[in-house]
């Protein structure tokens, strides 16, 4: 199938066709159809199966159809997403498929007072973090009564990382008559109560199951005592130092530790995390993207809002407490058709982390190196009193980024 026979204007598929996409994923050959017809979508689908292209296109369509404006200070089409990243690359993907809509992105880290004044004339489409729109409709710059579309992007995230009172509270301004379409990774039972909160007799898409990895990913572990962590990653970095690599760490000091050590052993390294400004962030990004910088240290706000070609390897250098995260970090690399690496270390402290990470696989990972640890993590109570406190200090920290 290619997008001309879903009924798509010649101008919309000319657009398409200039980007290189010529054939419909599997999640938007399904997905499309139905919203053109004004149906709920409920989509199941892990990152980098074009989900992003699956919500916007039927976006574009239907409002490019309609003959009314947005009125000051209003939306006609709200996209939700869990992280600025993520709410950045939806907006390009948006400019890339029409220059006939007015699209604003409304993120913290940005200046509420020139986000404010954007909104005064009113917006076609809003892409938006929560809490940044909470901002913003506390100060009444922007209204939702005349929205008529809504999307949640990675839903799970958002509620993974607490913005269920955000949620329920922005979709109570938002008027009963509108099309919604809900894109998870996951489907946990929070999930599912969310969706029919939200949506009205969805039809629900799925591919990609959860924990399936990417075909064209290996992915493998090593065991690895905590305080050995670091020169192994730098051994394994020395090995390609022509190729990028994203690695992730559970926390934002961590992950800043662990950036100046490698720029200190001759990399050339940056971060992203939630104590970086908006500015910092892109910039690293786009150093990233350009080459000039080859490892990107990163906390889970890069997870699912980066979207690089050329990542050749992933490194977890931290394994994630979130199962799910594993997946989502290692779909990172291999994107675009190419091939990828992702290695995870696990100290005897992520012993717990990595049986869980399996469980969502259904399979063990493959051991790269190491011997596996014989107990099990925090095995006396003074460490069990040390990971509890550990664990809720770098759930804080998460929610933070």
């Amino acid at each position: 199938m290619i997008f001309k026979e879903l009924g798509l204007n010649a101008r919309l598929v000319s657009r398409l066709d200039a980007l290189g996409l010529t054939q419909p994923t599997p999640i938007q050959e399904q997905a499309i159809p139905q919203a053109l017809q004004g149906r709920d979508i409920l989509g199941i689908a892990q990152t980098g199966t074009g989900k992003t292209a699956a919500f916007c296109i039927p976006l574009i369509v239907d409002l490019s159809k309609r003959q009314d404006r947005p009125a000051p200070r209003s939306a006609r089409g709200l996209v939700l997403a869990p992280t600025r990243e993520l709410a950045g690359q939806i907006v390009q993907t948006l400019q890339g498929l029409t220059t006939d809509l007015r699209i604003t992105l409304v993120v913290g880290g940005k200046s509420i007072n020139t986000q404010s004044e954007r909104l005064a004339r009113g917006t076609d489409i809003l892409v938006a973090t929560p809490g940044r729109l909470i901002d913003l409709m506390d100060r009444r710059a922007i209204g939702l009564g005349q929205t008529r579309f809504l999307v949640l992007d990675e839903a799970d995230q958002m509620l993974d990382i607490g913005f269920i009172h955000a949620l329920r509270r922005i979709a109570s301004m938002l008027g009963t008559d509108r099309q919604t379409m809900m894109f998870s990774a996951t489907m946990p039972k929070a999930m599912a109560d969310l969706s029919r909160q939200y949506l009205d007799k969805p039809i629900r898409v799925e591919v990609s199951p959860p924990g399936k990895v990417a075909d064209k990913v290996t992915h493998s572990v090593h065991f690895v005592a905590k305080d050995q962590k670091q020169d192994l990653l730098i051994e394994l970095l020395g090995g390609h130092r022509d190729e990028r690599a994203l690695v992730f760490s559970r926390t934002k000091h961590g992950a800043e530790r662990l950036m100046k050590h490698l720029d200190r052993a001759g990399f050339a390294a940056t971060s992203i995390h939630g104590n970086k400004s908006q500015g910092q962030r892109d910039r690293a990004i786009a150093a990233f993207k350009a080459g000039s910088v080859r490892v990107l240290v990163a906390t889970d706000v890069a997870a699912r809002g980066i979207d690089i070609p050329g990542v050749g390897h992933v490194y977890n250098y931290d394994l994630p407490n979130v199962p799910e995260n594993y997946v989502h970090r290692i779909g990172r690399t291999a994107r675009a058709g190419q091939s990828g690496r992702a290695i995870a270390f696990c100290a005897a402290e992520e012993v717990t982390e990595l049986k869980a990470i399996e469980k969502v696989l259904g399979t063990r990972v493959e051991i790269a190196g190491g011997r596996p640890w014989d107990a099990m993590t925090c095995a006396t109570k003074s460490q069990k009193n040390r990971c509890t406190h550990r664990r809720s200090t770098e759930r804080s920290d998460r929610m933070a980024a």
